[in-house]
C-alpha cells in the first residue's frame, strides 16, 4: 500500500496528515476552518485517497498560515506515498461541473513545480474561507508535490459551486495521474529515467 505519515509542526501551525494513495476515499478531518474541511472532505472522496488529517494554526491572526501549511503537508504526503513513482500514469485531467460551474484541471507529476491558477470569485469570503487563500493553497501543493498544475475556471456565478467544482476536479486528476498504469508498473514515466 502506497502510504505516508507526515506531521508539522511550527510556531504558526501543527499538523498531522496520514494519506493511503490506494484508499477508498475515506476521511477524518479537522481544521479551525469550517469551508475549508468540507473542501478536504470532497477532495479525499473524489481523488479516493484516504485522508486524516488534524490541523490547528493561528487562525486569530489570519488563515494563511493554516491553509497554506495544509497544502505543503498534503504534498509533501503524496509524494512521499508515491515512493519511486514506477508505475504510475503521472498525469491527469478532468472537467468538472458544479451547476452552473465549470473547472478544467491538468496536472503532470514531473518534478517541476509549477501552479497556473485562473479563477475569478465574486466575494473575499466563501463561509469561514478567505477565498484569496484557495490559490495559495494550491500552489503549496504543486510546490511539496513537485507537479506541474493548471486550474482554470471556465464559467460559474456561485462561488460555493465554483471553488466546489475546482477541488472536485483537482481530486479526480490527481486521482489519475497517481492511478498505476497495468502496462508499466515497473518502468518511471519519463524518457530521462527521473521525474526531476
Amino acid at each position: 500500500m502506497r502510504k505516508a505519515n507526515i506531521e508539522r509542526n511550527s510556531k504558526e501551525t501543527q499538523i498531522i496528515c496520514s494519506v493511503n494513495l490506494d484508499g477508498s476515499g475515506k476521511y477524518n478531518i479537522s481544521t479551525p476552518i469550517g469551508f475549508f474541511s468540507h473542501m478536504l472532505d470532497l477532495f479525499s472522496k473524489h481523488s479516493l485517497i484516504d485522508l486524516d488529517l488534524e490541523a490547528k494554526g493561528d487562525v486569530n491572526i489570519d488563515q494563511h498560515h493554516t491553509v497554506e501549511d495544509t497544502g505543503l503537508v498534503l504534498g509533501k504526503a503524496i509524494l512521499e506515498a508515491l515512493g519511486g513513482m514506477k508505475g504510475i500514469n503521472r498525469a491527469g485531467y478532468f472537467v468538472m461541473p458544479m451547476d452552473e460551474s465549470l473547472a478544467v484541471v491538468a496536472l503532470d507529476i514531473s518534478g517541476r513545480p509549477y501552479l497556473g491558477f485562473d479563477a475569478d470569485f465574486s466575494n473575499k469570503k466563501q463561509g469561514e474561507l478567505d477565498i484569496d487563500l484557495i490559490e495559495e493553497f494550491f500552489r503549496a501543493i504543486a510546490n511539496n508535490l513537485k507537479a506541474n498544475i493548471h486550474i482554470k475556471l471556465l464559467g460559474g456565478k456561485n462561488d460555493h459551486h465554483k471553488i466546489e467544482a475546482i477541488f472536485k476536479c483537482f481530486a479526480r486528476a490527481l486521482k489519475a495521474a497517481v492511478s498505476k498504469d497495468k502496462k508499466a508498473l515497473n518502468d518511471l514515466p519519463s524518457t530521462k529515467g527521473l521525474l526531476d
